[in-house]
């Protein structure tokens, strides 16, 4: 029996003034999961919660217990702050207040 052949990820998160890579070298076949545990990020940012943040792979959402490959770059996604779609709505709306003359202020200049 052989020793498993090992590999190298990294594990990225990032706030608003600072963001975080670090390089976690493990066996292949470790999980998401490990790998993070591994780097010691959980610890390093208490404010992440682990049983609801979503992580994912070079972008895209993956299970935590999803095996990686060597060369791997996971990443811990803070929440969302703002619903996307619900921003959208509210920019279309202001940009339709604005070419119709100006929102709140245009209609209180002549009071």
């Amino acid at each position: 029996m052989g020793v498993a052949p090992m590999i190298d990820v990294e594990v990225a998160y990032a706030k608003a003034d600072e963001q975080v890579v670090l390089r976690v070298h493990g066996q292949k076949g470790m999980t998401l999961q490990d790998a993070v545990q591994k780097s010691g990020l959980l610890g390093q940012f208490p404010e992440i919660d682990w049983a609801t943040v979503d992580v994912g792979v070079y972008g895209k959402i993956a299970k935590k217990d999803a095996a990686l490959n060597d060369g791997d770059r996971i990443e811990i996604y803070r929440p969302l702050i703002a619903d996307p779609k619900e921003m959208r709505k509210k920019r279309a709306a202001e940009g339709k207040a604005m070419r119709r003359g100006g929102g709140e202020e245009a209609g209180q200049e002549g009071e």
